[in-house]
């Protein structure tokens, strides 16, 4: 078969504009060493949880090949449109998007062999529920295979921001920071809920990678931290502490640029592979 030989495209076109954008930067650092170190097998079936606008989703269906059944599943109906609207344009006709929720997965059990979560976790409100119902769904000696960002996330960043509400004496502000730190657990946390649910550890990368920007404040407005975290950062102070706090924050963030020649926070990445075993 050799219907790629047919390949043409408007490049010109608004639909094509529309579907070629950039991956997302965040999701991109992590799903790089998930699309290095995943099995891949043939005659796969495979679910991506969390999969948002399609990414690691199609580039696995694309990677895999015809011949491999490629589902995503994401509560976030807009993402979902996106996805189908790139599977689409870019004629990934083994991909399928089903709105739904990690917790209550809508398949029989035992009826895929590969489970992928790019940067899933942290979005799960019990991690230990969805091991379990990828227990359920995967077949024997199926694999699971995730990727997150865990504690130590932004320590440069958290460290300035602890060390303001200290001078601030805002002690009720520094309790709410710990338990928002809480919300990202250790490796072996993580490989508990695993085992728990039935899965055993084969593979473990970690590694870091660095976001840099000139200085704090081309980091407090940069889109994406604005869209995935300055909600927590502020969630954790009263509505009038915000202003002097963050005018502090960004004041001592750019003075730590100027003291290093730029700001610089660590993201640690974790890559983990395992296998379903009999429980």
């Amino acid at each position: 078969m050799k219907d790629y030989l047919d390949f043409s495209e408007d490049y010109l076109s608004s639909q094509f504009g529309s579907s070629y954008d950039e991956l997302p930067l965040w999701s991109a650092m992590f799903g790089l060493p998930l699309l290095e170190h995943i099995p891949l097998r043939a005659n796969s079936c495979l679910l991506d949880i969390g999969c948002g606008t399609g990414f690691p989703l199609l580039e696995l269906a694309q990677r895999l090949g015809p011949n491999c059944r490629a589902y995503g599943i994401d509560p976030w109906g807009q993402g979902l449109l996106r996805a189908r609207e790139k599977a689409r344009q870019w004629r990934v006709e083994n991909a399928w998007l089903i709105r739904g929720d990690g917790a209550r997965l809508p398949f029989h059990n035992g009826w895929c062999d590969l489970v992928v979560a790019n940067l899933g976790i942290n979005n799960f409100n019990d991690p230990q529920v969805v091991f379990n119902e990828c227990w359920r769904i995967t077949r024997p000696n199926a694999r699971l295979v995730l990727t997150t960002n865990p504690k130590g996330h932004m320590a440069e960043f958290y460290e300035v921001y602890s060390s303001v509400l200290v001078e601030l004496g805002n002690r009720r502000a520094l309790q709410a920071l710990q338990k928002h730190l809480d919300h990202r657990v250790p490796v072996e946390r993580i490989q508990a809920w695993l085992g728990n649910a039935g899965f055993r550890l084969d593979h473990l990368y970690e590694e870091q990678a660095m976001m840099r920007f000139l200085d704090g404040s081309a980091f407090l407005r940069h889109y994406f931290i604005q869209i995935g975290f300055l909600d927590g950062w502020k969630g954790i102070l009263q509505s009038e502490e915000v202003p002097e706090t963050f005018s502090r924050l960004e004041e001592k963030l750019n003075l730590l640029a100027s003291q290093h020649g730029e700001l610089a926070v660590t993201i640690p990445l974790v890559y983990l592979d395992a296998v379903r075993i009999t429980r």
